[in-house]
């Protein structure tokens, strides 16, 4: 088949690794793939989006987004138009022209099947006059249909996971702690993690790597290192081999959400701590143990870094979760999917 994907790629960001992922892995399968990305100039408005590798073959540039100061985007229609595929996949998010989708949507669906994926996590953020003109409507889980959409076309196809990665052995034992962090999540989120291993070090000979895309934190202590960098996955994945534990900075929201970074890096199976909050709360718990360990307080961090630290068998619970969790949820998986939603179509 010839597979559509309309929405972000090759960017920072959650929409864009989703239909990386689930697109790569249609090239995989024998698959053509055809994906219409928006304009580099409109990408780069979003601060938190910015593109970060070059474009293959079949990337088109055909929209630009909506303006994150006001203002709407565009669709290029000739661009879109003039392709013919089996299905669209419309990966749809804050930026993405919607009102131009619908606008165009009765033409593309003289020729094709249209399935939209949302990752808005509020009802308020659906900027669509009515999602039920798509062929299929595809949440992550349900909260989404509880709090965001319940249409009668809404499927639920979970976020996929980046494949699992063998972890290059490390003895670690009577060594320096590494934890490690990245992105570019405003400075406070940091701050538990910091104020955590500032106790921890009368304990551990530790270090504290940060890479940050944008500027550094306004932290200067001896155990923290910090690197400017927009890393690529396999970058990413190579900083999570050498570490010890993996610390996610997230702050609080009352939005439906998924973290994509936890999707992302689960495969490494370096174990990640995160603050306990809606990113994870569909996270599975088998015998009290989550694939992600979540954490309250400083307190009840600092205690479950040592734990992790010290206690093998909690410390491989927690791996044994993320395997299966990475393996129930692969892109593989997610990707054979969509094909069989098509096929219901």
């Amino acid at each position: 088949m010839k597979i559509a994907i309309l929405g972000r790629w090759n960017a920072t960001c959650g929409a864009s690794l989703h239909a990386e992922l689930i697109g790569r892995e249609f090239i995989k399968m024998g698959h053509e793939l055809i994906v219409f990305a928006p304009t580099f100039k409109s990408a780069n408005k979003w601060w938190h989006h910015k593109i970060i590798m070059e474009d293959e073959d079949f990337v088109i540039r055909a929209y630009e987004e909506d303006d994150p100061r006001g203002g709407s985007g565009k669709i290029y229609n000739e661009k879109l138009l003039s392709e013919n595929f089996d299905f669209l996949i419309v990966e749809s998010y804050r930026g993405l022209p919607c009102r131009e989708v619908e606008r165009i949507l009765p033409e593309i669906k003289k020729r094709s099947k249209v399935i939209v994926v949302l990752h808005e996590g509020k009802k308020e953020d659906l900027k669509y006059r009515n999602v039920e003109e798509f062929d299929a409507v595809v949440v992550f889980d349900r909260r989404y249909i509880d709090e965001v959409c319940n249409a009668k076309n809404v499927y639920v196809i979970p976020y996929p996971c980046y494949p699992l990665t063998k972890p290059r052995e490390v003895e670690r034992r009577g060594a320096k702690k590494i934890f490690f962090s990245f992105g570019r999540q405003p400075e406070f989120e940091y701050m538990d993690y910091i104020k955590a291993l500032r106790e921890l070090r009368s304990r551990y000979d530790l270090v504290y790597r940060i890479v940050r895309s944008n500027g550094m934190l306004h932290v200067k202590e001896r155990w923290i290192e910090q690197i400017r960098k927009r890393l690529t996955i396999e970058e990413i994945y190579d900083f999570l081999n050498r570490s010890d534990i993996h610390l996610l900075p997230k702050g609080s929201t009352e939005s439906v959400v998924v973290s994509s970074t936890v999707y992302q890096c689960l495969g490494s199976l370096c174990p990640i701590i995160a603050p306990k909050a809606r990113y994870f709360e569909t996270l599975p718990e088998e015998h009290g143990v989550k694939p992600v360990v979540l954490y309250t307080d400083i307190e009840d961090l600092k205690r479950k870094i040592v734990r992790l630290l010290e206690d093998d068998s909690y410390r491989n619970a927690v791996l044994r979760a993320a395997e299966k969790f990475v393996k129930e949820n692969s892109s593989e998986v997610v990707a054979k999917k969509f094909i069989e939603l098509y096929q219901k179509l």
